[in-house]
């Protein structure tokens, strides 16, 4: 099976080019961008992950024949993923206690703690909080990561469905899903009484399990196999929906995911995606 070497950055210097074509072997290297490279035919040989991580340069290894029409789904995590910020962390600032809720997403996102338990101790800490809240981190917050539209488009032209997963909440989610014309989502209720957040969700908790099997049932509507799915996610609840799929993406995630997916997107934005395709 022929391999391509994809190299990407916020730019890719010719000398940076040059390295990573001795040290893979390259038969051929194209420029698809300043910040996008193509190496043909390269060989998976040492040296090539630290050469890239020191030169702040994303890589990967992908089949010649990977094509993005071959795909049927794309299933992508929403806080800091999709988008730039972690809701949770935002209203906690407006609740006025962001560094403890911060701390404690920190360490769920790492693996440290059940994701279940740090979701309950975070809404527990919103409890009183204004529902217009929301609102406001949705409108004044919330920012689409780099590259996120562009990812999308293409995505669509394909023909490849989307589905959004979260452990946050579906005020969110479920705005993002019109806004951007998205086919699938799931993702934690707040519970909202009076007007104001009484500290505890509706219905179970969107876990990591929770996450993989949702995207389990999209897979089996759509009568697709787990090689046609790209999961994008960035921290330890994501890990079981990345699993499922024929390609893991780890954006700017946390050590624990990194570790575990096909590829990392830590200098490209998520436009990065679609050069892992031919």
């Amino acid at each position: 099976m022929s391999m391509h070497l994809v190299i990407q950055g916020a730019a890719v210097a010719e000398r940076d080019l040059e390295q990573l074509s001795q040290l893979s072997g390259a038969r051929q290297v194209l420029r698809l961008s300043p910040g996008v490279c193509r190496l043909i035919g390269a060989q998976q040989r040492p040296g090539i992950a630290e050469y890239c991580a020191r030169a702040r340069l994303d890589f990967g290894f992908v089949p010649e024949e990977r094509k993005l029409a071959d795909m049927g789904l794309l299933a992508i995590d929403m806080d800091s993923t999709l988008i730039s910020i972690e809701c949770i962390d935002e209203l906690a600032d407006l609740a006025g206690v962001k560094a403890e809720v911060s701390a404690i997403t920190a360490a769920a996102m790492s693996g440290e703690l059940d994701y279940a338990e740090s979701l309950r101790r975070r809404v527990g800490l919103l409890r009183g909080l204004d529902q217009g809240a929301l609102a406001r981190v949705y409108d004044e917050r919330l920012r689409l990561s780099p590259g996120a539209e562009t990812m999308l488009a293409a995505i669509r032209r394909a023909g490849v469905k989307t589905l959004l997963v979260s452990g946050g909440f579906s005020f969110f989610t479920e705005r993002l899903k019109a806004r951007l014309g998205l086919d699938y989502s799931i993702a934690n209720v707040l519970d909202i009484e009076h007007g104001r957040l009484t500290g505890r969700v509706v219905g179970g908790i969107v876990d990591a399990e929770a996450k993989a099997a949702k995207l389990r049932s999209v897979r089996d509507e759509l009568g697709i196999a787990n090689a046609q799915i790209i999961a994008i996610g960035d921290g330890a609840n994501d890990l079981a929906m990345m699993a499922e799929a024929g390609v893991s993406i780890a954006y700017r995630a946390k050590t624990l995911a990194r570790g575990k997916a096909d590829y990392a997107l830590d200098y490209a934005g998520l436009d990065g995606v679609l050069n892992l395709f031919a």
